[in-house]
C-alpha cells in the first residue's frame, strides 16, 4: 500500500511493538509482577505466528518493529525470530528493548541478526539500589551488555531511566554525566503511576536537575521512532533524551500498534481496547481476514487515552503489554 495505515485521525501507522513473552529475569517494582498471572506456554504465540502476524501487518504498512518483554533474551529461539523478520522484504528497522542482562551473552547474535539498535531499562547505577529495584544482582551485566554493543557498534544505544520521585532523582546528573563521556543517549522517562501517585517526578523537575551541569541544546538528527526530546551537552559524545508522557503526552504523533506475546493487537498502551489476533490463527482464518482485523485495531485507536476525569493513570501492569 503506497500509504500505509493511516487512523482516522490522520496518523499514519508503521511502526509494531512486539512483546515477545510476559516473564522476566527481573522483578522490577514498577512493573507489578504480581498483580496478574504469566501465561501458560500455549496461551503465547510461536514464533512462526508472531513473524506471520508481521508479515502480514508489513504488507499494510508497518516498516518498523521493536521487539520487547517481559525480557525478550529470555524467549528461546529469539534470535531465529529476528531472522525471520529480516527476511521481509519491507521491514527496515527492527530494534529491541531489553533490561541488559543478558547482551554480553547475545549482542554478537542479535547484531549478525540485523539488530543495529538497542534500547536498556537501566534504573540506577549504583548496585544496592539496583538489588532493591529488580530483586535481583546483576548491575554488572547490565554495564558488561553496555560495553559490548558500544564495542560491536550498536547505534545509537538508548539508556531508558524511568524516573520514580523518592527512589533515583537523586541520580539524574549521574546519567547525564555518562552522555559527556561515552556514545550513550540516556532517556529520561517519566514515570506513569499505577497506584502511587506520590512517585511521578515531572518533566521540569528533570529539565531543572539537567541544566545545573551544562548548557543543553536540542538534536534532530537520532534514528528512533519514539517520543522523546533530544537534547545534548556542548562537546558530548551522546545526547540526553526525555520522554514526557504524563507533563506533555506524545498521542497526536504516535505512530504505533503493540502485539503482546498472546496475541492481543492494542492500538494504544493505556486503552483496554485490542483486537485479537490469535484466535483467528489458529482457528484457520486467512491472511485477508487477518489483515482486516489488524485494520480494526487501527479504527479501536484513541486520539488520547485521557479519561473523564482528566486522568492518564495506567490501569493494567506495564509487564503484561510490553512496556
Amino acid at each position: 500500500m503506497k500509504f500505509g495505515m493511516v487512523d482516522k485521525f490522520g496518523r499514519r501507522i508503521d511502526y509494531l511493538r512486539v512483546s515477545v513473552t510476559d516473564r522476566c529475569n527481573l522483578r522490577c517494582i514498577y512493573c507489578k509482577l504480581d498483580d496478574f498471572t504469566l501465561l501458560e506456554r500455549e496461551e503465547i504465540l510461536t514464533l512462526e505466528e508472531t513473524a506471520h502476524i508481521i508479515k502480514l501487518a508489513s504488507e499494510l504498512g508497518i516498516r518498523k518493529v521493536r521487539i520487547t518483554g517481559g525480557e525478550p533474551l529470555i524467549r528461546k529461539n529469539i534470535i531465529h525470530l529476528i531472522q525471520m523478520i529480516g527476511n521481509i522484504s519491507s521491514i527496515n528497522d527492527i530494534a529491541i528493548t531489553t533490561n541488559g542482562t543478558l547482551l554480553p551473552e547475545f549482542a554478537k547474535e542479535l547484531f549478525t541478526a540485523g539488530i543495529k539498535r538497542v534500547n536498556i531499562s537501566l534504573d540506577t547505577l549504583k548496585r544496592e539500589r539496583f538489588k532493591e529495584i529488580t530483586k535481583q544482582d546483576k548491575l554488572n551485566n547490565v554495564l558488561d551488555g553496555i560495553k559490548t554493543v558500544l564495542r560491536l557498534g550498536f547505534e545509537p544505544v538508548k539508556i531508558n531511566v524511568v524516573v520514580i520521585k523518592g527512589l533515583n532523582e537523586d541520580e539524574i546528573l549521574d546519567f547525564a554525566e555518562l552522555t559527556k563521556r561515552k556514545p550513550l543517549v540516556v532517556r529520561f522517562i517519566e514515570h506513569m503511576p499505577i497506584k502511587e501517585p506520590h512517585s511521578y517526578f515531572s518533566l521540569g523537575c528533570i529539565k531543572e536537575k539537567l541544566m545545573t551541569i551544562g548548557e543543553l541544546t536540542p538534536v534532530s538528527t537520532l534514528k528512533g521512532n519514539g517520543p522523546a526530546f533530544y537534547m545534548k551537552y556542548k562537546n558530548a559524545k551522546g545526547a540526553i533524551g526525555i520522554i514526557a508522557p504524563m507533563s506533555e503526552g506524545f498521542c497526536n504523533d504516535c505512530n504505533r500498534l503493540r502485539l503482546t506475546a498472546d496475541g492481543r493487537l492494542f492500538p494504544c498502551l493505556m486503552s483496554e481496547k485490542f483486537v485479537d489476533l490469535k484466535g483467528p490463527i489458529r482457528s484457520g482464518g486467512t491472511d485477508r481476514e487477518i489483515k482486516h482485523l489488524i485494520k480494526d485495531a487501527i479504527l479501536l485507536k484513541p486520539l488520547s487515552p485521557i479519561d473523564s476525569n482528566g486522568s492518564r493513570i495506567i490501569k493494567k501492569p506495564m509487564a503484561s503489554i510490553g512496556g
